[in-house]
């Protein structure tokens, strides 16, 4: 890989190592979530939680975790801004703020439809998180249809932020890519 020249005008600066970590661990979390959820068994009343289901709540527990690292990470270290226009600027925020929010709702939607079956979601399968929603809270099982729903809402924000980088990288060719790259 060609390393950028620090002094070129088409320099810009990245983001540090810990945002890189978070964001590609995210990454890494969400992709594993996406194809447990959907090679997981239905859920109905009476369902255990074992097997990929288990799985399904002990990633998305870590992802809390890691969304919550990155947000708190996010908030204390900005980076530099990118040299864009006005307009990918705003577009910039608007996705990432909707990628973010997403990255807050669907999780919390799933674990209060796990309280609400009764289930514990633990971090690393040991650390229990605090239950959101009553045994038996119809409000709870409603929140897992919402979750899935808008679990797909998170992938087209995932398909449309790959697609701002690739127009980045492709189109632009103004390295605002490179600046989330290991």
């Amino acid at each position: 890989m060609q390393s950028l020249d620090t002094n070129s005008p088409r320099y810009v600066p990245g983001y540090d190592g810990v945002a890189k970590l978070l964001h590609w661990l995210v990454v890494l979390l969400i992709a594993a979530q996406f194809v447990i959820g959907w090679t997981m068994p239905d859920i109905h009343k009476g369902t255990v939680p074992d097997g990929l289901i288990a799985w399904h709540l002990g990633v998305g527990a870590a992802l809390v975790a890691v969304v919550v690292l990155r947000i708190v990470w996010r908030v204390t270290h900005r980076p530099a801004p990118a040299p864009v226009s006005p307009f990918f600027s705003a577009v910039s925020h608007i996705t990432h703020g909707l990628l973010y929010l997403a990255l807050v709702i669907v999780p919390v939607l799933g674990w209060a439809n796990a309280s609400s079956r009764g289930w514990t979601v633990k971090l690393f399968g040991v650390l229990p998180y605090p239950a959101l929603s009553p045994v038996g809270s119809s409000v709870g099982h409603a929140m897992g249809d919402i979750h899935g729903i808008l679990a797909w809402v998170l992938l087209v924000l995932i398909g449309l932020h790959v697609a701002g980088a690739l127009f980045h990288r492709l189109v632009l060719k103004d390295g605002v890519l490179q600046r989330m790259l290991p």
